[in-house]
């Protein structure tokens, strides 16, 4: 099947490499001349046999919808758009409906494999209407993973993206369940194997899961992590579940302290923080810390003996 690709880079330009590796026919545009195929948006629909198929791969926001709305431009009726990005669910109607009045079909398809993609195939969540799913088809079974799962046509225009910013969401909640763990093990003062204990846990336990695979892979290249700053920037999506919650009123507490979480971790000394220790002051006399007094010794409690 022929499809052409805009925007090329890690994730686009891997899953151009693994079509033609399948044997479609990928003809792809970047703004890097050294990445593209084609000059232009113009050319590479020309080299494309109609009816069209155009994945759209570049960052959500404005450059989706000015590529989307450049391809309503430049696309014929009975032609296709595949949103690939992290598209807000809510943006996919109004791209949609862009479309449909031209003729151009869309659909929605929410990606995760990262950079092992390639490799290892890409988790797909599309949404869209059926006939126009079973015609992007062939696509969809050489990028998901080989066998039976790694593929769903999660429902109507916008169900790809909302299920894609869930598994986001859970994405949050998993890593801070696994850093918290770490921190608290490290705090312990018995554990002295802390990277063999993580390790121990890769086969028989509940909790084996890919994540814990690449926490594994980090801690043997940084046993103590000692080469990271502690901090995490959100990409979006997990505010966007979070609000998603507060719309649907669904509680969703372990996601949504993850998110607050990696707020936190961006702030070297919290302002909230410095509230909490003014009134421990006040209320109970504890002891408080000036700025730049050095390390917090983390807790001001004993632990029990064990």
């Amino acid at each position: 099947m022929e499809l052409g690709i805009i925007g090329l880079g890690k994730m686009g330009g891997n899953m151009a490499e693994r079509l033609r590796r399948g044997g479609h026919t990928v003809v792809g545009y970047d703004r890097d001349p050294a990445l593209s195929d084609v000059g232009s948006v113009q050319e590479l629909a020309e080299r494309l046999s109609p009816p069209r198929a155009v994945w759209v791969m570049v960052p959500a926001g404005q450059p989706t919808t000015d590529t989307i709305h450049s391809l309503g431009e430049t696309l014929r009726p009975g032609d296709v758009v595949i949103d690939g990005g992290n598209t807000h669910y809510v943006d996919d109607q109004k791209h949609g409906d862009v479309l449909a009045a031209k003729g151009i079909g869309f659909v929605d398809c929410g990606v995760s494999g990262g950079v092992w993609g390639l490799e290892n195939g890409y988790a797909l969540m599309v949404g869209g209407d059926d006939d126009t799913v079973k015609r992007l088809m062939p696509i969809f079974e050489t990028l998901k993973p080989a066998g039976e799962y790694g593929f769903v046509h999660a429902g109507t225009t916008g169900a790809g993206h909302f299920v894609k910013m869930v598994h986001n969401g859970i994405e949050y909640a998993m890593m801070q369940a696994f850093g918290e763990g770490f921190e608290l093990i490290e705090a312990s003062g018995i554990v002295t194997r802390v990277p063999e204990t993580f390790l121990s846990w890769q086969e028989g336990t509940v909790i084996r899961s890919w994540l814990l695979d690449l926490l594994n892979r980090a801690l043997a290249e940084d046993p103590e992590l000692d080469d990271l700053r502690g901090y995490a920037n959100d990409s979006g999506e997990g505010r966007w579940t979070v609000q998603a919650a507060v719309e649907h009123a669904v509680p969703l507490p372990a996601i949504s302290a993850s998110l607050f979480a990696r707020f936190a971790s961006r702030q070297e000394d919290s302002p909230a923080m410095r509230v909490v220790a003014a009134l421990r002051q006040q209320f109970g006399g504890h002891a408080t810390e000036a700025a730049g007094d050095g390390d917090s010794p983390g807790a001001d409690v004993t632990p029990p003996p064990v």
